[in-house]
């Protein structure tokens, strides 16, 4: 097995979004040629059918105008002459390009739709660098034989065989009602042609739109196929964004230790301490004349808790057991931050019993609360 064909069975997982990303920065996208050949029979049958009949007569009348005053032009000498032959230019150019205009319209709709259609439109400095490797007849010949390459020269010469019977076969038909015609005049020719072509550019638009529709589903598929990447591949990715594993565990371990460090100090100067009773922690301070509400000053959950609690008990903190609040203060509590003002009052109600504690006064806790740690 080559090289080429272990490297492609490897790349078996889906690409993320970075490599997707790179690629379409190196000007590498899912392409159509179909598009945009089923958008330039679309423009022609669009000019045969709607725009020649308005634009023809037009354009026939500006060059019948050249011809007819050909004879009656006076060119100068010298520099008349070069003003007098800008004049008759300039009226040409004007004539043609008034009645060119909707071509001109027609056809860079047209043209833009096919990209439309073929979805990303990129503009890439990469593809536009010159390389050596394109330069190599090796490497022009073997993507010459290349797969793709013999299944775009196979459906090329499908199109062709198939267009062309459309072609043959309508013509014939026009042909043979030319002949059964009594009285043809020449003046009728334009009208027969047209209709002719009409017939074929339509034919083949639906032909091609039905290729179209496809060849850019094909070819989506194919170029994300072709971003495919291996195991190590997606590991090395993760790595560059994310870290090395090995770095990232020991950054984490720094952080937990800070953690830690921070609670061991914070924890001792809490007011009180919120318990689930064993799931959920939360240090509250309030400090009266310094703090405007309550501030959390730690929380954690479950091991994180119970060094909490053991912290708690070491300083002499009251920990007062309430599940719904200790849990709801968990969730939407802040460190270093005042506490929602939604819960004010039970949080209040609470510290003002463990205030009357440290004055020794004894009264039953708020309700949904007990002393857990602190009589």
């Amino acid at each position: 097995m080559s090289e080429d064909t272990e490297d492609k069975a490897s790349k078996t997982e889906e690409p993320t979004e970075r490599k997707l990303r790179q690629a379409r920065e190196k000007g590498d996208v899912a392409s159509s040629r179909e598009a945009g050949n089923m958008m330039s029979v679309l423009a022609l049958f669009t000019l045969v059918a709607f725009v020649l009949p308005v634009a023809g007569a037009p354009l026939l009348g500006v060059l019948r105008g050249v011809f007819e005053t050909a004879g009656q032009v006076t060119i100068g000498a010298g520099g008349e002459g070069i003003r007098d032959v800008g004049q008759v230019t300039w009226a040409l150019s004007r004539g043609i390009g008034v009645t060119m205009t909707p071509v001109l319209a027609v056809l860079l709709v047209c043209a833009f739709a096919g990209i439309a259609l073929q979805g990303e439109v990129v503009v890439a400095a990469e593809r536009i660098k010159p390389k050596w490797s394109k330069l190599s007849p090796l490497a022009g010949l073997k993507r010459l034989v290349s797969a793709g390459n013999l299944v775009e020269f196979a459906k090329s010469l499908v199109k062709v065989l198939v267009v062309g019977t459309i072609a043959l076969t309508i013509t014939f038909h026009a042909v043979m009602q030319l002949a059964d015609v009594e009285g043809l005049v020449p003046e009728q020719m334009p009208g027969f042609a047209r209709r002719a072509a009409m017939q074929i550019l339509m034919l083949v638009t639906v032909l091609l739109a039905f290729v179209t529709v496809a060849d850019v589903l094909w070819k989506r598929f194919e170029w994300r196929r072709k971003q495919r990447m291996s195991f190590r591949e997606v590991k090395d990715e993760m790595k560059e964004t994310e870290g090395d594993p090995h770095i990232k565990g020991k950054r984490q371990a720094i952080q937990r230790e800070k953690s830690r460090q921070r609670m061991s100090q914070a924890v001792p100067r809490a007011t009180v301490i919120l318990t689930n009773p064993t799931h959920y922690a939360v240090a509250l301070r309030y400090e009266g004349g310094a703090d405007d509400a309550p501030v959390c000053v730690a929380k954690g959950a479950d091991l994180m808790a119970a060094q909490i609690r053991r912290l708690a008990r070491e300083a002499g903190v009251p920990i007062i057991e309430n599940r719904p609040l200790a849990r709801a203060l968990y969730e939407v509590a802040r460190i270093d931050r005042e506490i929602p003002v939604e819960h004010w009052e039970a949080v209040a109600a609470i510290i003002a019993y463990v205030l009357d504690l440290g004055r020794n006064v004894r009264r039953d806790p708020p309700k949904g609360s007990s002393l857990r740690y602190g009589d």
